[in-house]
């Protein structure tokens, strides 16, 4: 297209338009009038996606062999032996064997917190519905996937399902700035509600304005009505600030989140929630205190120094 005014009017126009659609979709959330174009794009687009994905990874069937692990009964192990036969399947590159250990980690939650999970992989992200932090996965309706579902990996909530097409779904990630989740700290049991900052910190406001808090305590999701958009127990994240209550009604910390959101890759959707809430037994492991060395400090008299008793020569 030359350049010529008419070009320039058609081009600001359009980014009129594109920010018009923008502003409604966010004012709209949930209820956005664009919900319906959405949708529309996922099932005309998702299959595009996913077919390329397919011919150029090959773990994705491998993950699907996951995608059914929500029986009860006999749970985990069904899942050690799916996954000792996944790691057969899918060699010692580094690539494949970063991602086993992810899938590794993966069922090792699922089996712990009682979660039945479809798994999958992220295929695509971006901001192709707005300026959110969302990825796109290879399971669908078909899959059985369905709108706020929670969507965990290896090291804790991952986000919840929001778009749902044929053979795709998009999440929305909770670091997003429209992502709120209820949280129940570690031992304490103190309720509140953790919102995304991008890449910064989750931000967290404690019910409790006067509760007991420090750095490196532990928080969990609390869970929702009916388990939807969230089951209880997963990881949320580690309380690196806390700022000072100066006697609000609420408290508000900083969690740095378990989730490493820009290195996503693969990931479970939550299709059935646990019989009883697995409380605490999801989080990982405290590390162990690194003990402070000690310096003892030997003086040892000099060779020049007076004997006991004896006064120094002028």
């Amino acid at each position: 297209m030359r350049d010529t005014r008419e070009s320039r009017l058609l081009l600001v126009l359009l980014i009129a338009i594109a920010f018009a659609l923008i502003t409604v979709d966010i004012r709209g959330g949930e209820d956005s009038p664009v919900e319906g174009a959405r949708h529309a794009a996922a099932t005309v687009f998702g299959p595009i996606e996913n077919g390329v994905s397919s011919v150029v990874d090959p773990v994705g069937n491998a993950v699907s062999a996951v995608r059914d692990s929500d029986e009860r009964h006999d749970r985990l192990a069904l899942m050690e032996k799916e996954n000792a036969a996944l790691k057969a399947k899918l060699g010692s590159d580094d690539r494949n064997t970063s991602r086993l250990r992810q899938l590794d980690n993966m069922l090792k939650m699922a089996g712990t917190g009682q979660y039945g999970i479809k798994g999958a992989e992220v295929i695509a992200i971006g901001a192709a519905q707005g300026f959110s932090w969302t990825v796109t996965i290879d399971v669908g309706a078909n899959d059985g996937i369905r709108r706020d579902m929670t969507v965990l990996n290896g090291d804790g909530l991952v986000g919840r399902v929001t778009t749902v097409g044929p053979d795709t779904a998009t999440v929305l990630l909770a670091n997003d700035p429209d992502f709120t989740v209820g949280t129940r700290m570690e031992n304490s049991d103190e309720l509140g509600f953790a919102s995304g900052q991008g890449d910064r910190p989750l931000r967290v406001q404690l019910l409790n304005g006067k509760a007991e808090v420090k750095k490196g305590d532990r928080l969990v999701t609390f869970g929702s009505e009916a388990d939807k958009p969230f089951v209880p127990g997963v990881p949320v994240g580690v309380v690196s600030r806390v700022d000072p209550s100066g006697g609000d009604l609420t408290r508000t910390l900083y969690v740095t989140p378990y989730v490493s959101f820009t290195k996503l890759d693969i990931v479970g959707v939550v299709v059935q929630a646990p019989a009883k809430d697995p409380r605490d037994t999801v989080l990982p492991k405290k590390p162990k205190p690194v003990p402070t060395p000690t310096v003892t400090i030997t003086i040892t008299p000099s060779a020049n120094a007076p004997a006991d008793g004896q006064t120094e020569q002028q």
